[in-house]
């Protein structure tokens, strides 16, 4: 998990490199400007998802929701659903897929998976696969692939994903309990910093949307704890959590998908600590088949 947490920085520029310059059949595939669009996955492919909706539609690109697999809506229509799954061979999105008449687009990891046959246009991203159980260079490395599709360009958080590579992760390992919360797109991208730390080392936290964390979750935040803000807080909230002598973690000079680096980091250091192998959670695979 350590090794593929390093070759972020590198896989991002590769594919923001790639879309830019390329222009090859598969990044073509991805919806474009004024589309409706679903973005659909599963665990933390449904993260990225959730971050690609909430981003595309702050860009201006086009009405877009993000659904775990399970939750698609029978009926709704759209001019195209993004599906995430690394093995493609997830149960829920198989199914979607064959359920709908509606354009798909997978992002996937793994050639000649069931999912490369069933949508209308993949894109592969085998480059970017993954020994360990817990994701994270795929996830991201999509992502940074949505993102330069909308537009964005990902060199600075390529350059910030490597200095995420050198932070001091040793004190956040130690915390307690982390709280991870974000606005808009930053959403997804907690949701996901939170699975990490509960896969890799078994650990209680949880996820919110920032506004929505005063409304209840900052009950649990007390010293020894954390509190671990994606993007730009909300007006208040870091004196909120500061009276409540929870640690703030908040790295404002990197893109939030460098603080999600870190957080990677973070998992990986706990499980280690607690004598766990982060790349062999207990009672999880590398993919949900279903009978």
């Amino acid at each position: 998990m350590s090794t593929e947490i390093a070759t972020q920085p590198d896989l991002w520029r590769q594919v923001s490199d790639g879309f830019a310059q390329s222009g090859s059949a598969q990044f073509r595939a991805l919806p474009q400007a004024g589309q409706r669009v679903a973005a659909v996955g599963c665990g933390t492919s449904w993260f990225m998802a959730m971050a690609y909706a909430a981003l595309r539609e702050d860009l201006g690109q086009g009405e877009t929701d993000a659904f775990a697999g399970s939750e698609f809506p029978a009926g709704r229509s759209y001019d195209a659903i993004v599906v995430i799954s690394r093995s493609g061979t997830t149960t829920e999105v198989l199914d979607l897929i064959r359920a709908t008449d509606l354009p798909t687009v997978a992002i996937t990891a793994t050639p000649d998976s069931p999912i490369v046959e069933l949508a209308d246009q993949t894109i592969l991203l085998d480059f970017a696969d993954e020994q360990s159980v817990v994701q994270t260079r795929f996830a991201t490395t999509t992502l940074a692939l949505l993102r330069a599709s909308l537009g964005e360009d990902l060199s600075k958080a390529a350059a910030d994903a490597q200095t995420a590579l050198t932070i001091d992760v040793d004190d956040l390992a130690k915390l307690e309990q982390v709280t991870y919360v974000g606005t808009r797109w930053n959403v997804g991208l907690a949701h996901e910093a939170a699975l990490k730390q509960r896969e890799a080392a078994s650990a209680w936290t949880e996820a919110y949307p920032a506004m929505d964390y005063r409304h209840g979750p900052i009950a649990i935040a007390q010293p020894g704890r954390g509190v671990w803000i994606f993007g730009e807080p909300p007006a208040g909230l870091l004196d909120d959590v500061k009276a409540t002598g929870a640690t703030i973690v908040h790295h404002a000079d990197l893109d939030p998908m460098a603080s999600l680096v870190v957080a990677q980091r973070v998992a990986v250091a706990k499980s280690l600590a607690l004598g766990l192998n982060p790349d062999q959670p207990r009672s999880l695979s590398r993919s949900v088949i279903l009978d």
